[in-house]
């Protein structure tokens, strides 16, 4: 009896004992019972949650991923492509970009060489009907730099279809025989280097012209072996007597030489005048007065130098003969056929090893005034329809 009475007693705490584990069997039934009728979708959209209703039985289809950010790629075509003229670079910047090189000599791709005129004016190129008439027609063969006075408003005053139009890179002021005139040629030159299908550079003044047509001169440059840089010794005043003695012992009164301006060279040198630190700053600082450093910045420079590669004669012609500061001026009356022919074929020089009569091809200084002649006798004389 005893024993029945413990096993009576023992059930029911058994059931208790089972009660808490009946209860949560009975709450995950109906909680399955619940969200089988019930489901909540939540999608995140623009920072906000959302519930969805369950009614439709389709479950919602995912969110379209991202679109795929599309990184810009830099090309060739994009990296050898000449800066525009019109930049915002300062002198430092110019010389240091365009004194790059590469040490692959062989390009991975074609170019056409061009030959890049380079105007160094005090302000309108007067003679500019002249030039048009010379480039007409050889589009993609030549590249024009104009640097003129920073007062000359290039934009407003030439004319939207002429050839100069748009191509004055930031100038300085230059005046006559300071050291600032070779500072706007190495402007020039950095600008003309900017341009990798540059290889010949030639710098002009505003009263300069053609002696030949377009065809002429540029094969005439494209082709040659040499520079040419005009380098002489002149023992008198005008030459080594304006020569510095605080100069030495970087240069030496005997590698001291003169020469013209107007020079026409290719790329190889054209880079090493814009990466000279050593030569130049000398000039800039000593190289004042009368001195006149852009009738000997450039034959000192190339003749100590890069004697080897020059030729040591300029292709620009100027009339020296009735002396003075400044060579013989021309006007209308003094432009005829003969004149223009004699100067074409006058003189006797070297071209690649061989002799020639044609030594120069460009001469100055020509007077607007000379223009209507220039125009008339061009296509008879310098055959520019041809």
């Amino acid at each position: 009896m005893k024993k029945q009475n413990k096993k009576s007693i023992a059930m029911p705490i058994k059931l208790l004992n089972l009660l808490p584990y009946i209860f949560f069997f009975a709450c995950g039934i109906i909680f399955t019972l619940y969200f089988t009728n019930f489901s909540v979708n939540l999608q995140i959209i623009n920072g906000q949650i959302l519930n969805y209703s369950s009614s439709n039985s389709q479950p919602l289809s995912p969110p379209p991923p991202p679109p795929r950010s599309i990184i810009p790629r830099l090309g060739l075509a994009d990296y050898i492509k000449p800066i525009n003229v019109e930049h915002d670079m300062s002198d430092e910047e110019l010389l240091w970009r365009s004194s790059m090189v590469p040490k692959v000599k062989e390009f991975p791709f074609k170019i056409v060489p061009k030959v890049a005129f380079m105007f160094l004016t005090r302000g309108p190129i007067l003679l500019s009907p002249l030039w048009e008439l010379f480039f007409k027609g050889h589009e993609g063969l030549y590249s024009i730099y104009v640097h003129s006075d920073p007062c000359y408003n290039n934009k407003s005053q030439v004319d939207e279809s002429c050839i100069f139009h748009g191509r004055r890179i930031p100038s300085k002021e230059v005046e006559w025989g300071k050291v600032n005139m070779v500072e706007a040629e190495k402007r020039l030159l950095a600008n003309a280097l900017l341009d990798i299908s540059n290889q010949r550079f030639v710098l002009l003044s505003e009263a300069c012209i053609p002696l030949f047509n377009f065809s002429t001169i540029y094969t005439h440059l494209i082709n040659s072996n040499k520079n040419f840089v005009e380098t002489y010794d002149e023992p008198g005043p005008v030459g080594r007597g304006r020569y510095h003695p605080r100069m030495s012992p970087t240069i030496r009164l005997s590698q001291w030489m003169k020469g013209s301006q107007w020079f026409q060279m290719d790329r190889d040198l054209a880079i090493e005048v814009v990466s000279d630190e050593t030569y130049f700053p000398i000039f800039q600082k000593y190289c004042k007065g009368s001195c006149y450093a852009d009738e000997h910045y450039l034959p000192t420079f190339v003749n100590m130098k890069f004697r080897s590669r020059n030729s040591g004669r300029t292709l620009t012609w100027v009339d020296w003969s009735k002396g003075g500061a400044h060579p013989n001026r021309f006007n209308r009356q003094d432009v005829t056929m003969e004149f223009l022919k004699k100067l074409r074929s006058e003189s006797r020089c070297e071209y690649n090893g061989e002799k020639t009569s044609v030594c120069h091809l460009f001469a100055r200084k020509f007077t607007p005034h000379a223009l209507s002649r220039l125009l008339r006798f061009a296509p008879k004389v310098m055959q520019f329809n041809h």
